[in-house]
């Protein structure tokens, strides 16, 4: 072997560990949907949980990901410890799905259908179809399309270089001396241990053994061994991803840890007494790709029968590890592991702008109550839950930010462009819910009443705010371009509410029925109402945009707004109606 074949080697390995990553990318973003459709499906059943792992893991073709973005939704606690535990002895059988794809490199070339079945043969095509997807398609479903055949290419291209720089080991006894030392069970686990931890991938390093298997040196006794110690190396990702969080995720990280640790000590035991006592021949025969594929599944489903039953051990041993106690970790609404997974962060993301929405919603309700009613008992709660609202918007827009620079598909981008639009008008509306409180406190500390007839007024103008914040919150919390229609009419009769109890307060002032110091006061509760309301439509704006893909809110605005549409004049007619000042 030439320091040329050794170059030819580092470059397929590289080209191979690319194509994986953008391949397994392309499926990720393509299958957003799928993904959220299956974390749906979480539940404490260990067998739907199971499946949830297995199928997500199939998709992305990474274990590694996978309980990487269990660690993140243990975090964020969307899942427990025992959801957890299904999902990862899934994740653990879904990765091997890619061994079986690369195994199709091994296909022998004896006659022409068996060529045509050869990566090498078809790749070519994908790799053309790819591109052409890439560069001249608009959709972004096509190109998440290109991308996914690209890799692949890129990645079976890889293989069939690395085991072409590797064929000329086959004829160097050092190489096959090296070979028969990974015999020693022990050694071929710590190589296969440290291999799969450096490059933080059980599919690659297992792509790796198989394309060394081609230089025929490999056997199975020494493959085997090799095998499981992969699946511990890969445990180093999701142990790296647990620094830094709360108790829950790190048991997870544990669990994960411990059920591949466990399978391998039982299973290699096992093996190791079967070498010893029955001397199988086929662990001195050459291993193929095809074997090592069937070797990585069949350890993977043996650790799985053996250890699903026994999960509530993997639930004791992590709380042995990480024991209870005062958790000092601070709360995490949205965990930066999820990001992995675009699709799956969005949604997160998505559940906690509801409960922004709902917050700033609330805190806008009580203020309501404070100005109608004269009181500042709720004081606290309103500035506590305008807080918690600045809060919220200041994770999210950082987070909705990072979720934006990953290349997501054109759904989840106009999701994104929703949520942001939307939190900050929920925001500005909790500030204004601070704004009426201070109304109502300047009105009790300086024992200012307003008339009989401008509380009434008060009191329309405040149902009607009631009622377009209950219809944007679920317009928003829903998604509903529906309800969001219905926001825009209640807004303008708002907006002529604001005028009509303007010009009324000064028919007031005129005829001495009201303080100037009063008016001013008035005139404050007149401009947070109507700019609360402004909030409501932009934020039913963006629910329509979003669903149209199309952010133009102006154009949005006209349209609602024409002459020509019947439902917009029909709902102008009953609010207008509901709330007339004279009834």
């Amino acid at each position: 072997m030439t320091i040329f074949d050794v170059l030819t080697l580092i470059g397929g390995l590289c080209l191979f560990l690319f194509g994986m990553n953008v391949m397994g990318d392309g499926l990720e973003r393509r299958a957003g949907n799928s993904l959220k459709s299956l974390l749906g499906k979480l539940t404490n059943s260990k067998i739907k949980g199971f499946l949830t792992g297995l199928g997500v893991t199939a998709v992305i073709q990474s274990s590694s990901a996978t309980t990487v973005m269990v660690v993140g939704f243990a975090n964020s606690k969307i899942i427990t410890l025992r959801q957890a535990i299904g999902v990862i002895m899934g994740a653990n059988i879904g990765t091997t799905v890619t061994a079986w794809i690369l195994s199709l490199g091994g296909i022998s070339e004896d006659n022409l259908f068996m060529k045509l079945l050869k990566p090498t043969s078809f790749t070519p095509i994908l790799a053309l179809i790819g591109t052409a997807f890439l560069m001249f398609s608009k959709s972004g479903k096509k190109k998440d399309t290109g991308t996914i055949l690209l890799g692949f290419a890129t990645l079976m291209f890889g293989m069939d270089t690395m085991a072409g720089a590797v064929a000329g080991l086959a004829d160097i006894p050092a190489f096959r001396e090296l070979f028969l030392m990974f015999k020693n069970p022990i050694l071929g686990v710590l190589v296969g241990a440290i291999l799969t931890g450096i490059i933080q991938s059980s599919s690659a390093s297992v792509g790796i053994l198989q394309a060394l298997s081609s230089t025929g040196a490999v056997s199975y006794g020494a493959a085997i061994p090799i095998i499981m110690g992969q699946n511990i190396g890969t445990c180093v990702t999701a142990l790296l991803s647990s620094l830094g969080t709360n108790k829950v995720a790190k048991r997870a990280a544990v669990v994960h840890l411990s059920f591949n640790v466990i399978g391998t000590v039982v299973w290699l035991s096992i093996f190791s007494a079967v070498s010893a006592i029955f001397k199988p021949a086929i662990l001195d025969a050459s291993a193929s790709y095809l074997g090592i594929a069937v070797a990585h599944s069949a350890f993977n489903i043996l650790c799985t029968a053996l250890l699903m039953p026994l999960s509530f051990l993997l639930e004791r041993i992590a709380y042995l590890i990480v024991p209870e106690g005062k958790d000092t970790d601070k709360k995490v609404e949205l965990d930066d592991r999820l990001l992995v997974t675009p699709a799956i962060a969005l949604q997160q993301s998505g559940q906690v702008a509801v409960r922004m929405a709902n917050e700033a919603v609330e805190g806008f309700r009580l203020s309501l109550d404070a100005v109608t009613a004269g009181s500042d008992e709720r004081a606290e709660e309103i500035r506590r839950l305008e807080s918690d609202t600045d809060h919220y918007e200041d994770v999210l827009g950082t987070y909705l930010t990072k979720i934006s620079q990953s290349q997501i598909t054109e759904d989840d981008s106009s999701e994104v462009s929703r949520l942001l639009k939307a939190i900050g008008d929920f925001e500005r509306i909790s500030d204004h819910s601070v704004n009426l409180l201070e109304s109502a406190e300047e009105l009790k500390e300086k024992r200012i009443e307003f008339s009989g007839e401008a509380r009434r007024e008060l009191r329309v103008i405040s149902d009607a705010l009631s009622e377009i914040l209950t219809i944007t919150l679920r317009a928003f919390s829903e998604n509903d371009p529906e309800a969001a229609a219905d926001v825009e009419p209640l807004e303008q009769v708002i907006d002529g509410l604001r005028s009509s109890l303007r010009d009324n307060h000064i028919a007031r002032l005129k005829r001495g029925e009201c303080t100037v110091e009063a008016g001013f006061i008035w005139a404050d509760l007149l401009t947070n109402l109507e700019r609360a309301s402004d909030h409501c439509s932009n934020i039913a704006v963006a629910v329509i945009d979003a669903c149209r893909h199309d952010m133009n809110a102006h154009e949005s605005l006209r349209k609602i707004k024409t002459d020509e549409n019947p439902s917009f004049i029909e709902k102008y007619r009953q609010y207008s109606e509901k709330y007339a000042l004279t009834r």
